[in-house]
């Protein structure tokens, strides 16, 4: 069943405000990226119900893999997600990495264009975002790549002028959220999949002042347990290599949830009544082009309620517009 929203009027303000922040995407260069400005349909998490009163209950939209870039029409598509998520009014959107799309030999300025669109458009989000760091979002790490180690701007280096840390914590309704950096970057200019030293002291002391019984959700970009490679083969580097190091850290801990992402895949698990995972699918699906690995292009919304939590995949309606798209075209 879909519900359709009526767009909002807008006072003055907020008419600047919206159309300030078009102006500034249409001044940069990004005229391929016009966006829409009407909300689209969306689903409801389960038909007749309104949102629990309980003051401790609340929803999160989780999106990962964004991988925003000016072409493709990509901006179309993540403004879509952005509108969906402003009508489902949830308290906070969390992501799960690779926000942007850089590729191995990316420069400098293409680097900033990628930024400079992303934070301009997630600030349509009409509730606090907070981010986590993808591979994709790392600058300058590749062999290929111009610039040095010795640039401000190499590794996390853009990401902290934009974001600042790239691991943090935040709690929300007696319920403790950690974002945690997978990555780090090998020696022969790769980037790795690890969770490093000086994070995992972080994360130990931290939880040192964190109630026991507190419900606990990690974020992470590469996910931390993964069915991808038992279904579908391959060399099973598809997680974080020391992601033990973690669970051993929240052993003691009411570790309710990991959501991950990077796998552009949709999946679900409860590992021995001991916690949830959740790969939260993707946003672009194959880099805007269509479905990856089958699993359509959306993001998770999940409602907690208490000491528990409910959730569902919500399709952003990209793979219909994209089709529109291509058939315009082509007529």
């Amino acid at each position: 069943m879909y519900l359709h929203f009526e767009k909002p009027s807008m006072d003055t303000k907020e008419k600047n405000k919206h159309n300030s922040r078009r102006h500034l995407l249409i001044r940069s260069g990004l005229t391929a990226a016009t966006i829409p400005l009407l909300p689209l349909s969306c689903k409801k998490v389960m038909d007749g119900e309104e949102k629990d009163q309980d003051p401790k209950s609340f929803e999160f939209a989780f999106l990962t893999d964004i991988h925003i870039k000016p072409e493709l029409n990509a901006p179309i598509g993540f403004q879509m997600a952005i509108d969906m998520v402003n009508t489902m009014k949830p308290d906070f959107v969390l992501t799960g990495g690779v926000l942007y799309m850089m590729q191995c030999g990316e420069i400098r300025p293409n680097a900033s264009l990628f930024f400079f669109l992303y934070t301009n458009m997630s600030a349509g989000f009409q509730m606090p975002v907070h981010n986590c760091i993808g591979n994709h979002d790392l600058f300058g790490i590749y062999e290929e790549s111009p610039e040095s180690d010795s640039h401000p701007d190499y590794k996390y280096g853009m990401w902290e002028r934009y974001f600042g840390k790239t691991y943090y914590s935040f709690d929300h309704k007696g319920w403790h959220f950690i974002t945690l950096n997978s990555l780090d970057v090998t020696e022969d200019k790769r980037y790795a999949r690890i969770f490093h030293k000086e994070q995992l002291m972080w994360l130990k002391n931290g939880l040192r002042n964190v109630e026991r019984s507190t419900p606990i959700v990690i974020t992470t970009h590469i996910p931390m347990i993964c069915t991808y490679t038992q279904l579908n083969g391959g060399n099973g580097n598809r997680t974080v290599n020391n992601a033990l190091e973690v669970f051993k850290i929240l052993e003691h801990h009411n570790l309710k949830l990991v959501l991950q992402g990077h796998i552009h895949w949709k999946e679900f698990g409860y590992v021995n009544d001991r916690f949830h995972f959740l790969t939260g699918g993707s946003i672009a699906g194959n880099g805007w082009k269509g479905r990856r690995h089958n699993t359509k292009e959306g993001f998770v919304r999940v409602k907690v309620t208490g000491q528990d939590f409910s959730w569902d995949y919500i399709d952003h309606s990209w793979e219909a517009k994209r089709h529109s798209t291509e058939a315009q075209k082509n007529s």
